[in-house]
């Protein structure tokens, strides 16, 4: 990755960037924040079954231009377009196997290009922070390739939900994610992380896909909630949380896209059963109406109120932080100036 240390695989890149911020005294590394937000922002048209994935066909530029605006803000983990991203959604949009694996893997490409022009610009600057709010630090970067559930895949709001039906079988769900995962892991990210996760069959699914494909690329797994104590199917946070505890190749688990007053509750019931690294992003609060496929306005918190939250969601353990729908460069910019100010004696255990 070029940061003048010579690392020999994934988990040691992991490794180096706990240890870099570390050094730092920040609090936790910063996770960036909604793709899908931003490419709305720069003029994108998300109505599409592919959602945000439709960008790596349509306008590539602006994925890498997201990507430089989060790492700006002060990102250390950037997440790939590839969350709605499967080879059969490209399929029934007419692509063949091959196009719809080439566009995976595209979506890695695209993350990493912004790296490089990242470490670009941060070799043309001579301080660590410009005039222009930017945040220029040469650091470790991860390239986090984003696996969406099934849920997101059917584009119906499901993942909000869990509810896959009693069809849906563990067998089923490791049918459909194995490719995908494979060929993420082949591409050249830093981590796989498997996100939104609605129910525990899912995880068990995902934890055995990693076990028995020997994939080496490190996970995290991150779950969502609609009220601080079960996944989004009714499912335990503590028995999901487990799975990802005994998988020996995930190395972080969390929630993300779910309201922020949820997650103090839901990172003291994950520490419980796991002693991982703890990853965080929370949606904005905002309530997503699954018929009007659209995020209902007034809902969610301030950038203000969503930071005031990250003190305390570190002091319980909280060891990544970011945002996830609904939020934006500022908030990153703001989390990772909160997190900056913040001692950290115990950072990522």
């Amino acid at each position: 990755m070029g940061f003048g240390i010579q690392t020999t695989s994934s988990q040691s890149q992991w490794d180096l960037m706990r240890e870099f911020v570390e050094r730092e005294g920040r609090a936790a590394a910063v996770v960036d924040g909604g793709l899908a937000t931003e490419l709305e922002r720069h003029g994108a048209d998300l109505n599409d079954l592919l959602w945000s994935a439709k960008c790596l066909l349509s306008s590539p530029h602006l994925i890498r231009q997201v990507h430089l605006d989060y790492l700006e803000a002060g990102a250390d983990v950037i997440i790939t377009a590839s969350y709605q991203a499967t080879i059969q959604g490209f399929q029934a949009k007419g692509f063949s196997r091959e196009e719809g694996e080439n566009l995976l893997r595209r979506s890695v490409e695209i993350a990493i290009e912004a790296r490089d022009s990242y470490y670009n610009r941060c070799a043309e600057c001579s301080s660590n922070d410009t005039g222009a709010g930017r945040i220029l630090q040469r650091r470790p970067i991860l390239v986090a390739a984003s696996v969406g559930s099934y849920g997101a895949y059917l584009a119906d709001g499901s993942e909000y939900s869990g509810d896959y039906g009693d069809a849906i079988t563990l067998e089923t769900l490791k049918d459909f994610h194995l490719r995908r995962v494979q060929v993420l892991a082949e591409s050249g990210p830093d981590l796989i992380a498997f996100e939104t996760i609605p129910n525990k069959l899912e995880a068990q699914a995902y934890a055995e896909i990693l076990e028995e494909e020997d994939i080496k690329i490190p996970a995290w797994f991150c779950f969502n909630s609609k009220n601080g104590v079960n996944v989004v199917n009714g499912d335990s946070i503590l028995e999901c949380a487990s799975i990802a505890e005994s998988c020996k190749k995930v190395v972080s688990v969390g929630i993300n896209c779910t309201p922020p007053r949820l997650i103090r509750e839901l990172i003291l019931s994950i520490k419980k059963v796991s002693k991982k690294p703890i990853v965080i992003y929370p949606n904005s609060g905002e309530r997503y109406d699954a018929e009007q496929k659209q995020w209902v306005q007034n809902t969610g918190v301030s950038d203000e109120d969503f930071v005031s939250y990250v003190n305390r969601w570190c002091e319980v353990g909280a060891s990544l932080v970011g945002g996830c729908c609904r939020t934006t460069p500022n908030t990153i910019k703001a989390i990772y100036r909160t997190l900056s100010s913040r001692s950290a004696p115990a950072l990522l255990p």
